[in-house]
């Protein structure tokens, strides 16, 4: 019995160890390239770029294998601060990936809704939610208005409507450190 809590113990150890030196190594570089890009980029995760997401195109502008216009949720003003972030001129926002538009939210129509899930499949920040067989719902201020939940609605219950102001990503904020006097 000692001997299997012995071990269990140095085990925990160990993988506490390894998870402590991983989060350490795999915390991204906040004054990289590919992080500032990224921090300009609207968060919308609305793959119109032809990235998966946002950080994915933001490592495409830094590796130069992308455009800096190529997010139409950013629009002519996004492209400007890329432009100026990289020391580059402006250019108009690249129309083959779609248009700039007012800012939107998605909101689901509790009478239309048949509880599929397929829209909460589809969304790339999970702010619908819901359960299978029963009416879903989006939390507006974790919407993006990425629009990937339209097309896989069975029902077309979900309608998008203007926002007042523009997505605002959440940001951490820094856990203060207390250090004990001696």
């Amino acid at each position: 019995m000692l001997i299997a809590i012995s071990v269990l113990t140095a085990l925990v150890l160990f993988l506490g160890a390894g998870l402590l030196w991983a989060g350490k190594r795999l915390t991204p570089d906040e004054t990289s390239l590919t992080e500032q890009i990224n921090d300009l980029l609207p968060q919308t995760q609305c793959a119109q770029c032809g990235y998966p997401g946002c950080r994915p195109y933001a490592q495409a502008i830094a590796e130069g294998e992308a455009d800096i216009n190529q997010c139409p949720p950013g629009g002519e003003e996004g492209v400007r601060v890329l432009a100026a972030l990289l020391g580059v001129e402006a250019k108009p926002l690249d129309a083959s990936h779609g248009e700039h538009k007012p800012p939107i939210v998605a909101l689901i129509d509790e009478d239309r809704c048949i509880g599929c899930t397929l829209c909460i499949q589809a969304c790339p920040v999970d702010a619908i939610i819901g359960a299978p067989r029963l009416m879903h719902t989006v939390i507006e201020s974790e919407c993006t208005g990425c629009e990937l939940c339209l097309p896989p609605c069975p029902v077309d219950c979900i309608d998008l409507v203007e926002r007042p102001q523009a997505y605002v990503p959440p940001r951490p904020e820094p856990i203060p450190i207390r250090v004990r006097a001696a």
